[in-house]
């Protein structure tokens, strides 16, 4: 399949897992959360220094902001994105300590300008759908593409997702990074590195 094929595919599914994710009650999201975020601490080891690059969750994405809250208050580096412009990398900000955050468009909050940009160790992403193998299945806008093309190191990279949003097969292009890891309401899972196809 080439790119363009590719891609149409990538868009049918992102119209089916928007459906989805969008089809969940909002009880079930607040226990699928609860129980992501008790996975990720007992399931996951972060590095004591290792900075994470965290999302605030929009819309009806699985909701970390718990996870987000326990690391700073155990004293882990955490830095939040911001979009800068459409073919801009992420601009990933250090959130320091009793630093307030601010609203940072598309309904994400994050530090001010002026904190400092870091380059995390690990990269706590939201999705739309994952595969058997980590294939991400993002929003389409690309700015997680440009920024780890940005980065200077590789990190880790852990999907944030409920259970539904698990496809069969997600078509991979050779700028998509696959996942090291997703998490869900069910567990933790870690994949093995899979050729492009």
């Amino acid at each position: 399949m080439d790119d363009v094929g590719i891609e149409a595919a990538k868009a049918a599914l992102r119209s089916e897992a928007h459906k989805r994710r969008a089809q969940l009650h909002p009880s079930l999201r607040v226990d699928a959360a609860r129980d992501a975020v008790r996975h990720f601490l007992d399931g996951v080891d972060v590095g004591k220094g290792d900075i994470v690059a965290a999302y605030w969750p929009i819309r009806d994405e699985l909701d970390i902001k718990t996870l987000i809250g326990r690391m700073m208050d155990a004293g882990q580096p955490v830095c939040l994105p911001v979009v800068l412009g459409p073919e801009e990398p992420l601009d990933l900000r250090l959130w320091q300590d009793g630093a307030p955050l601010y609203e940072a468009g598309f309904g994400t909050l994050a530090p001010a300008d002026n904190a400092p940009r870091v380059e995390p160790d690990v990269i706590l992403m939201p999705l739309l759908g994952f595969d058997k193998r980590g294939t991400r299945l993002g929003y389409g806008g690309g700015y997680y593409d440009r920024t780890l093309a940005h980065l200077k190191k590789r990190p880790r990279l852990i999907g944030f997702a409920f259970a539904r949003q698990e496809a069969e097969h997600i078509p991979r292009q050779a700028h998509d990074v696959p996942l090291n890891t997703v998490v869900t309401e069910l567990g933790v899972r870690n994949f093995e590195k899979a050729p492009i196809t």
